[in-house]
């Protein structure tokens, strides 16, 4: 998806009183009629389930747009290929929107990130998966200082859920700011 003058790139932190504003005015500006939503992780992991808990709570929420990736069938990295695949020829010409929890510095954990272009899938943890998304809304929920499977055992998934919960408000907000400003469904 080409970049348009309206996105904008937002750093905050999920628990802050402005979060779900601001998140969903810049996500608002990505929204087209053609939009689908990929949310990537797994639920056998609390650290790496924040994609899949959005993708859940859209869909609990009766989001009217496609979303893949879900607790009970999560984009994961052992499937993300042919789910790519799977999309390029159901929707080829959607723009996406690729929802994905990552490694950082210990200071920016708990931080939201929407930015212009794709996902890394696995990148923190040395994994090489394809890219995903036109517009990229991630949520670092661990530090990069040890990206091990037992560091990432150990995030709290009251963390993890709270931070879902502040994706998911700002996606449903700015599909509703996206319909009123562009009358998205005409």
């Amino acid at each position: 998806m080409q970049s348009d003058n309206n996105f904008s790139e937002v750093r905050i932190k999920y628990d802050d009183r402005n979060a779900v504003e601001l998140l969903s005015k810049s996500i608002s500006s990505a929204f087209k009629k053609d939009t689908l939503i990929i949310c990537i992780g797994t639920d056998k992991c609390i650290g790496d389930c924040l994609g899949p808990l959005v993708g859940t709570m859209l869909i609990k929420n009766s989001f009217p747009l496609p979303v893949i990736g879900t607790l009970e069938n999560p984009a994961h990295a052992i499937n993300l290929g042919n789910i790519i695949n799977e999309v390029n020829i159901k929707y080829p010409d959607h723009h996406i929107i690729a929802v994905d929890a990552c490694l950082g510095y210990r200071d920016y954990i708990g931080e939201i990130q929407i930015k212009n272009g794709p996902v890394r899938p696995g990148k923190g943890v040395g994994k090489s998966l394809p890219k995903v998304g036109d517009i990229s809304i991630i949520g670092i929920t661990d530090s990069l200082d040890d990206p091990t499977i037992l560091t990432l055992r150990n995030i709290r998934l009251n963390f993890i859920i709270n931070m879902a919960e502040t994706i998911t408000k700002s996606i449903l907000y700015a599909l509703d700011l996206s319909f009123r400003k562009d009358n998205l469904w005409l």
